[in-house]
């Protein structure tokens, strides 16, 4: 028996070890969560935020492989996940009173950008 139902294809990019707060970051995938990959590139441009250029290259990373392992075409293409998560730790020392080192923990995040095509086939199942 055929079903017509919603299939998601799609690909996705992880950037690693980026070096901001989560809620820097999170101002940005907010916002293109949802929009489309044309729109989800101009969005990034027009905010002053020093992370929107990382995220723009990860949206154009998605697309790419979105492009290349599945054959989907860029202006079908929707950012469905935009996501933030914590990452390891950079571990510092800092010198302080009588020799003593004082740890300084430099936190780190990954973000994953998910880009699937509003493609509506027939699914056997």
């Amino acid at each position: 028996m055929r079903n017509k139902r919603k299939s998601e294809i799609g690909a996705r990019a992880l950037g690693k070890n980026i070096r901001a707060s989560a809620i820097k970051i999170q101002r940005i995938t907010d916002r293109i969560r949802g929009c489309s990959y044309g729109e989800a590139l101009v969005l990034p441009e027009s905010m002053p935020y020093k992370t929107c250029y990382l995220i723009s290259q990860l949206i154009l990373s998605a697309a790419a492989n979105a492009n290349t392992n599945f054959g989907l075409d860029k202006s079908d293409l929707f950012i469905s996940e935009a996501r933030v998560e914590s990452s390891a730790y950079l571990k510092r020392f800092r010198p302080r009173a009588q020799g003593r080192g004082y740890p300084i923990k430099k936190p780190t995040r990954k973000v994953t950008i998910k880009s699937d095509s509003n493609f509506i086939g027939e699914i056997e199942g």
